[in-house]
């Protein structure tokens, strides 16, 4: 017999985290623990409002399936009782981490998939002006891939200034929908272009349409629009050439490894992404980094305070998670 628990946390945010539709000094995420003979899997999920989820809503979702999981739904079968979200992911991710417990096999073994390594994360720059922007990377100085939020205001200045100030930087820019159609012709004339390795998700999800972004470059990548494997083809065919794989979206590991593999043999490029949280929530995502041409996964160094054990961070890198943390 299981038993499922889970609480509602509060990260602090170092300063203010803002993105183009938000400003946050706090994020609340759902910390779930499910425990058998002896051995308990945990996971953490982040109630996402774009999506219309709350921390309430959530649990909700949890506490309708509690009693199936209890008596032993595997995570095969959540994926079609529940649908993707964060209530899913948190479920799927601690049934993955109570399964590598009870076995002692790592997940990466379980899941058939390369041994995890280090790799250089993005470390992601908040909306400001672009002098802010700009002193913001050079105080990033052991991270040499950025990530920057922009808003319809002032976000190219932003861009070029950030590219100016940080020569050996290459950049991803994060509109979070907030674009008008002509700022990605304005951004082809941006000085040091080049050095732009994606723009994600620059229009709303709503806007997708079938070519909208043939022959552009830099590569235009899928956030927002995203969610399972269920909707690549519509974003090929969009013209988007690049997704950011999270947790959060897929509803977990389980999908998100379906996602990564389909996404690769379609010829995405893909990212490893994350909602923001601690390295609870980041460790299953760091264990896929095999799939991934690009990882953002620094939620943690976006904290004042992290779950202990945290992820190893050291030189722009993340490290695999202990099995002390997850998996």
């Amino acid at each position: 017999m299981r038993r499922l628990i889970h609480e509602i946390v509060s990260w602090p945010a170092k300063g203010e985290f803002r993105i183009s539709r938000s400003a946050l000094t706090e994020f609340v995420v759902v910390q779930l623990f499910i425990t058998q003979n002896g051995f308990t899997g945990r996971a953490e999920c982040r109630p996402y409002a774009r999506y219309g989820e709350t921390a309430q809503s959530v649990i909700a979702q949890i506490e309708r399936v509690k009693g199936d999981i209890e008596q032993g739904l595997s995570r095969i079968d959540i994926q079609t009782r529940m649908p993707p979200g964060a209530a899913r992911n948190a479920i799927d991710c601690a049934l993955w981490d109570l399964e590598a417990k009870t076995m002692d096999k790592p997940v990466w073994t379980l899941g058939g998939f390369p041994k995890p390594r280090s790799r250089e994360t993005a470390f992601t720059l908040s909306i400001d002006s672009p002098k802010n922007m700009a002193c913001a990377a050079r105080s990033a100085k052991d991270h040499k891939f950025l990530k920057m939020k922009i808003g319809r205001e002032g976000g190219l200045d932003a861009v070029q200034a950030v590219l100016a100030a940080r020569s050996d930087a290459s950049l991803i820019v994060d509109a979070n929908e907030a674009l008008k159609p002509e700022a990605l012709g304005n951004m082809q004339g941006l000085k040091h272009v080049e050095r732009i390795s994606l723009i994600e998700q620059p229009f709303s999800s709503h806007l997708d349409f079938p070519g909208m972004f043939d022959s552009l470059s830099p590569v235009i990548c899928a956030d927002e629009s995203l969610h399972t494997s269920e909707d690549l083809p519509r974003l090929w065919e969009t013209g988007y050439r690049a997704v950011n794989v999270k947790l959060d979206k897929t509803g977990g590991l389980t999908e998100a490894l379906k996602l990564m593999r389909t996404a690769k043999s379609m010829g995405f490029q893909i990212m490893a992404g994350c909602m923001v949280g601690s390295s609870l929530a980041m460790a299953p995502m760091v264990l896929l980094e095999s799939f991934a041409d690009y990882i953002d996964l620094d939620g943690p160094l976006l904290l004042n305070d992290d779950f202990d054990p945290p992820l190893k961070y050291k030189g722009g890198k993340v490290f695999p998670p202990s099995k002390d943390l997850w998996g």
